[in-house]
C-alpha cells in the first residue's frame, strides 16, 4: 500500500469549517470541534484528509452522539473500540476516496491534550513542521502492509515533539503563575 502525501492546499481549512458548521448544528454546544493533523497545520504536507477531533465533557453521552454523526454521511468504525474504549472514529468517503475522520474523544483527556499539543507546536514551530514533512514523504515512498504501518512509522517523531509541547506549555504555565500582583 502507497501512502499518498501531498503539497499544502489552503483549501483543508475551508473544508474543516464547513464540516465544523455541520457538526456543530448537530451537536450544538455539546461539544468542541477542532482541526487537527496535518491538514490543520499551515503550510504542512499531508494526506488529503482532515482530520477532525470532537471534545465532549460527559463522553457517557458519546454513544447517544454516533447516529447523529452517521447521518452527516460518516461511517462509525467500532471496532477501533477495543484498543481504544474512550474514543469514538468515523471516516467520510467522497467517490470511493477518504476525505474526514473523526476522533470524538473527552475534552481534556490524554488523546485530547496530546493532539492539540502537537498541532499548536506545528504551528508554532515551522522547523519542526518542515522535518514532519519530510519523514512523512520519505516515509510515503515505501510500500506498506496497511495506513497503521506508515502511522507506527511516525511514532517516535511525533513523540518527541509531544514531549517538547508538553516542556514548553509547563514552562509556559510556571512563568504565568510566577507573575503575582504585588500589594501597595
Amino acid at each position: 500500500m502507497k501512502i499518498t502525501i501531498v503539497e499544502y492546499r489552503p483549501e483543508w481549512r475551508k473544508l474543516f469549517d464547513e464540516e465544523k458548521e455541520l457538526l456543530g448544528a448537530v451537536l450544538g454546544i455539546t461539544a468542541k470541534v477542532e482541526h487537527i493533523g496535518s491538514t490543520s497545520v499551515d503550510g504542512l504536507a499531508a494526506k488529503p484528509i482532515i482530520d477532525i477531533m470532537i471534545g465532549l465533557e460527559d463522553f457517557s453521552i458519546a454513544d447517544n452522539i454516533v447516529p447523529k454523526i452517521e447521518a452527516l454521511g460518516y461511517d462509525y468504525i467500532q471496532k477501533y473500540e477495543v484498543v481504544m474504549p474512550l474514543r469514538r472514529y468515523f471516516v467520510k468517503n467522497e467517490h470511493e476516496m477518504r476525505t474526514h475522520h473523526i476522533h470524538m474523544v473527552e475534552t481534556g483527556s490524554e488523546f485530547w491534550e496530546r493532539h492539540l499539543l502537537f498541532r499548536d507546536y506545528l504551528r508554532e514551530n515551522p522547523d519542526i513542521a518542515n522535518e514532519y514533512a519530510a519523514l512523512k514523504k520519505s516515509l510515503a515512498g515505501r510500500e506498506w502492509k496497511d495506513g497503521n504501518e506508515y502511522t507506527d512509522a511516525k511514532t517516535e517523531f511525533i513523540r518527541s515533539v509531544e514531549r517538547k509541547a508538553k516542556e514548553q506549555a509547563t514552562m509556559q504555565a510556571r512563568h504565568v503563575n510566577s507573575f503575582k500582583p504585588t500589594d501597595r
